[in-house]
């Protein structure tokens, strides 16, 4: 809807994690290369944490594309509120394993198999396990017996756990302290910091087609909004733009300014100040779109009138 006004060929700040706009910031380049390292050299255990909506998604799908261009085996776990028998069935499942009416010794001796046959051919196995805070402590032992499976020399199986800084408090826990002697790399996404937040919205743009810089869309003002709304948060910087863009638009607004930032973060209760503020009445947005869309007064007579009455369209 935006993106010809802006002069953008893509949409540069949705909330899916696309490995298209992965922006290098040094902490999430750090992560992506202890990820890499883990699996590469063999080490056994990575545990990466962060907040939600700090970019561990994003990260797991640029390791996907590593790994599919390195015949790297894995399965990928991503629904965590599992058994755990359910969970080894899962995993042997990902990884083309033939599961049914078998038991768990059964299972587990299926899967040493399948590793060790691997290992020989010189291949690597991986099992990247998201949202990994939401594990319980069965299952969490069954990765722990997991990184048992090894040769003399390295382990069969290298395994990612990933989560939110709750996974931290579990691991550091007296029941999962064998679990957590056992992981040999470990990092930790945090929110940006006000730099590395416009070097994240800047190349947003770059990656999305805009021929203009950061500076250009958004004031120095809107800056220090979106730091302040978002926390440094890249899912709440990807919302509060995304929105701005929506709402300069529908303004005819080139440059975005701070009121339209403060807008955006009171209509998603971002602000803690929201009650002090009148909300812009409902009409006025809907006029504003019908007159960019340039819809005139006369067609819209021409059918069924609309009311907007608390923001719902009803015909009188």
């Amino acid at each position: 809807m935006y993106k010809s006004f802006y002069g953008l060929k893509r949409n540069p700040f949705e909330i899916s994690p696309d490995p298209h706009f992965y922006c290098p910031t040094p902490q999430h380049n750090e992560a992506l290369a202890c990820l890499h390292y883990g699996i590469h050299r063999k080490k056994g255990f990575v545990v990466v944490t962060g907040e939600v909506g700090t970019g561990k998604t994003l990260l797991l799908q640029c390791l996907f594309r590593w790994l599919s261009t390195h015949q790297v085996a894995f399965s990928h776990v991503f629904h965590t509120r599992l058994s755990s028998i359910e969970f080894l069935q899962y995993v042997l499942s990902d990884f083309g394993l033939p599961i049914h009416g078998k038991n768990k010794t059964e299972l587990l001796i299926q899967l040493n198999h399948y590793l060790i046959n691997r290992h020989r051919q010189g291949a690597t196995t991986a099992l990247i396990i998201d949202e990994g805070h939401l594990l319980d402590w069965e299952v969490l032992e069954e990765v722990r017996l997991l990184t048992n499976l090894e040769t003399v020399q390295q382990k069969l199986l290298q395994i990612i756990l990933v989560g939110q800084p709750e996974l931290d408090d579990k691991m550091d826990s007296a029941d999962l302290r064998q679990l957590k002697q056992r992981i040999s790399l470990r990092c930790r996404l945090k929110p940006l910091a006000e730099e590395e937040l416009r070097g994240y919205v800047q190349r947003r743009l770059e990656l999305a087609g805009s021929s203009f810089d950061g500076n250009a869309l958004f004031s120095e003002d809107a800056f220090a909004a979106i730091a302040h709304y978002s926390t440094g948060i890249p899912r709440l910087i990807n919302t509060i733009c995304e929105n701005a863009l929506i709402t300069g638009f529908a303004r005819q607004q080139k440059l975005i300014s701070r009121e339209i930032i403060e807008q955006v973060a009171e209509d998603f209760r971002l602000s803690t100040t929201s009650g002090t503020k009148k909300p812009r009445p409902v009409e006025t947005s809907v006029e504003e779109m019908l007159r960019v869309m340039h819809l005139s007064q006369p067609a819209r007579e021409a059918g069924p009138k609309l009311a907007v009455q608390g923001g719902r369209g009803t015909k009188e």
